[in-house]
């Protein structure tokens, strides 16, 4: 795919460095358009919502976020109601999702009471948004983190419990791509083509790894991608240590399997990863056969699923949740019923997205995997 991208300041940013450097990895290339100081995706554009980019489960029903509070309530009972208890979010967006956790728990005793909130976002342009919505929240204390390394620092400097929650996060983490040509795999970059555009090639300088996965049945043109999970590390170790569960709920596949997931998106609608680097948001489908693999790895931890969103959202009682709120808001009930329906489609979210928690093995198994 050749981009003929436009004319941003990121892309302009990105051709000097290829003309000065060579070119650069996927990875590298992906990891610039979304976190780039000046130019980064996630550091300035709005992207979540009706107006944005995209529309994630939050923003489609507020039963999604308030199951996922009664979720960390239960785990919190489960650790023995702790006095104190960490609760990350990842990439909380505009503050829908953690806003409606904490208006569903207010009910669950001392759960409030206990909590410290941590965010972590890189987008500054997002923090007032949810500053916003934790507003009427006022007596729970919040923190806010510019990165995951920050966040884990932060937990590290106490020992209560935490949970953690990540809707639509483990999708930005990037990827090494190999194209496979005569069985061998060679490394996937981004150069610039006779015109200077961007595009792809292959730097078949650079020596595979070899012990690549998924080679031994990949067939010649094939795309193996690895994805990069070492943020989660600190917290894995510290889940190895303390008290701590983790949630993640996203789109991708519960097996490893060849394949180029990467896409690009800009007002809702596909587009080349080359077309406005730095204004459009790109992401990976998950593997998440690797990431579990990778939490798995880590003695003293467990991890349950993944399986599809509609079998998880359905063991923590969506249909039950979305009846009494539609019997309270008999006005609302024809956009409730449509927002629960989109978050189970059997050929859509309810499928496509998986949940995978992870935990201390002290812990029984997670809320939604019995």
């Amino acid at each position: 795919m050749t981009g003929g991208s436009r004319t941003t300041p990121l892309a302009n940013k990105l051709k000097a460095q290829i003309r000065s450097d060579g070119p650069m990895t996927v990875a590298a290339f992906v990891s610039a358009c979304l976190s780039d100081p000046e130019h980064g995706y996630y550091r300035r554009m709005p992207a979540i919502g009706a107006g944005g980019d995209f529309v994630t489960a939050p923003e489609i029903s507020q039963v999604f976020g308030e199951l996922i509070g009664l979720w960390c309530a239960v785990v919190w009972q489960q650790m023995g109601a702790p006095s104190a208890l960490n609760l990350v979010e990842l990439g909380p967006g505009r503050g829908t999702l953690i806003a409606d956790v904490l208006r569903a728990t207010r009910i669950v005793p001392g759960f409030h009471d206990a909590l410290s909130v941590h965010m972590v976002e890189t987008n500054a342009a997002l923090v007032p948004h949810q500053k916003a919505a934790l507003s009427p929240y006022g007596t729970v204390r919040a923190t806010w983190h510019g990165n995951v390394g920050d966040a884990a620092r932060g937990l590290s400097q106490n020992s209560a419990p935490f949970l953690m929650i990540a809707n639509e996060f483990l999708d930005t983490c990037a990827a090494q791509q190999y194209i496979v040509e005569n069985g061998r795999p060679i490394l996937r970059g981004v150069g610039l083509d006779s015109n200077g555009e961007l595009t792809f090639t292959l730097l078949t300088q650079h020596e595979a790894p070899s012990d690549i996965a998924l080679l031994e049945t990949a067939r010649d043109g094939d795309c193996i991608e690895i994805q990069d999970f070492s943020f989660f590390a600190p917290f894995q170790s510290l889940m190895a240590e303390r008290l701590g569960a983790a949630l993640f709920i996203d789109y991708g596949s519960a097996r490893s399997h060849p394949a180029d997931t990467l896409q690009a998106v800009q007002n809702q609608q596909r587009c080349s990863p080359f077309s406005s680097p730095g204004e459009a948001d790109l992401s990976f489908q998950v593997d998440f056969a690797r990431f579990r693999a990778s939490a798995l790895s880590v003695p003293g931890l467990a991890v349950d699923g993944p399986q599809p969103q509609a079998g998880f959202l359905g063991q923590l009682g969506i249909v039950e949740r979305a009846s009494r709120l539609m019997s309270a808001n008999p006005d609302k009930a024809g956009a409730i019923e449509i927002g629960v329906q989109r978050l189970m489609a059997p050929v859509g979210m309810g499928s496509r997205f998986l949940a995978i928690g992870v935990r201390s093995a002290a812990l029984p198994p997670l809320p939604g995997f019995e």
